[in-house]
């Protein structure tokens, strides 16, 4: 679960097109605190984290995901907007979202 309020960002490293995925490596200052199967919000996208390193991790979109959302249209070095998840232990502010997609829509205004 996320407040839906952007914590930070991230840049992106690499990418990496494998059959209809794509991984990507991002940068971001809360790296250290990361560990594999965390999830993390990626422009309002729950991707959940696959690997980590000293100064970057790991995520992949699939299919289904890049179709609804931006995360197939951004390139080396575009910045994200971060957001971990809620930490249960304290005050929780914004409102509550789960970060997977049901829908698109487009803006008429």
């Amino acid at each position: 679960m996320f407040s839906g309020i952007i914590e930070t960002t991230g840049i992106i490293i690499s990418l990496k097109h494998e059959a209809s995925n794509l991984h990507f490596e991002i940068s971001a200052p809360f790296v250290q605190e990361l560990k594999v199967d965390q999830s993390i919000s990626h422009n309002g996208v729950c991707l959940t984290v696959t690997a980590v390193n000293s100064e970057t991790y790991f995520v992949t979109a699939i299919a289904e995901t890049l179709q609804k959302t931006n995360l197939g249209t951004l390139e080396i070095a575009d910045e994200m907007n971060l957001e971990r998840s809620l930490l249960f232990n304290g005050r929780i502010d914004g409102h509550l979202v789960q970060g997977h997609i049901d829908q698109t829509a487009t803006c008429l205004t």
